[in-house]
């Protein structure tokens, strides 16, 4: 019975953000821009992080990988909800739920690990800045950016396939995305024993980033021992953007997710999941960029390069050439 029952549902409907019809236009308005600007905001600084000579080291190694996973996160859920809000029909078929939960886990928790492997590229330029080049490399960025692929891979297939074993009384998903909170409210009976696995392993997966604060905690004591000014802003200027940014990921994760049942509102989590999705992605690059005067730097030469390619496009030396002649 439970089988047959698990396959009655065979897509899902996603509410959005609002029920209301006059207020879909509205929505799609504000958030394409934002989806735009986050989008070419990240792409412009991973290019620059990747392509620049003075950029090439694993600080911004790393931060063009926290460029990659802003745009793959906003994009696995922002363009579905976008076409949802001019669309009449807003069903998804269960696979591509799965595989929307799936990728999304493993972005979502892939950002936690990439910030706490920035936090520890901090705390060892501050604190230990004669051994940073032998104890940080690209090899070990790399190493570290694998494993944490492999690790938030496979806890992101636990939680789908614990998802795909659920049986689910309803089809109508109040969110504009599927994940896996309101996915849990649409199965009868309450699944407590797949709530308590996916509860703890991802209390796992989020909080064990956050030997970040042990990282700032030495960084904080290496601080006060500093007696250069110019030695202090820089290390405050270095640490603030990444500081901000995780305050960012980490204040919308505990309010999407490690809360209490009691207190769960799925009208709150879809305005927290649109500041999770949208907001945060379009506010990383212009942390880093405006607070980061090598970042800047290497935008402008970008900028620089691209409009003297646009230039120098193919035809115009000759027509060039010929305006001269004549």
């Amino acid at each position: 019975m439970a089988a047959r029952n698990r396959t009655e549902v065979t897509e899902f409907v996603l509410l959005g953000l609002s029920s209301w019809p006059e207020m879909q236009p509205v929505i799609f308005g504000i958030v394409l821009p934002m989806y735009l600007v986050a989008v070419m905001g990240n792409a412009l600084l991973m290019t620059a992080a990747l392509s620049d000579p003075k950029l090439q080291t694993p600080m911004y190694f790393l931060l063009s990988q926290l460029s990659f996973i802003d745009i793959s996160l906003t994009t696995i859920t922002v363009p579905q909800m976008l076409v949802h809000t001019l669309s009449v029909n807003r069903t998804i078929s269960f696979n591509c739920c799965m595989l929307q939960l799936f990728f999304f886990m493993a972005v979502g928790s892939m950002e936690g690990h990439l910030l706490a492997a920035m936090a520890y590229d901090r705390y060892v330029a501050i604190c230990d800045p004669l051994r940073y080049s032998a104890i940080i490399s690209h090899r070990l960025c790399l190493r570290i950016t694998l494993t944490s692929w492999v690790i938030v891979s496979l806890n992101s297939l636990l939680y789908s396939v614990l998802v795909t074993r659920l049986t689910f009384c309803g089809n109508q998903v109040t969110h504009f995305f599927c994940d896996i909170t309101p996915l849990l409210k649409l199965s009868c009976p309450r699944p407590v024993v797949n709530e308590m696995l996916i509860f703890t392993e991802g209390v796992a997966v989020v909080v064990s980033p956050f030997f970040i604060l042990g990282s700032y905690a030495r960084i904080g004591v290496a601080i006060t021992h500093m007696h250069s000014v110019s030695a202090l802003h820089k290390a405050l200027s270095t640490c603030s953007p990444h500081i901000l940014v995780v305050l960012l990921l980490y204040g919308s994760v505990i309010c999407m997710y490690l809360r209490p049942s009691s207190s769960y509102d799925l009208d709150q989590e879809r305005q927290v999941a649109i500041f999770y999705t949208v907001v945060t992605p379009m506010l990383n690059p212009l942390i880093y960029s405006l607070r980061n005067q090598e970042v800047k730097s290497a935008l402008r030469r970008l900028f620089r390069k691209l409009c003297i390619s646009s230039n120098f496009q193919p035809g115009s030396q000759a027509n060039g050439e010929w305006q001269h002649s004549s």
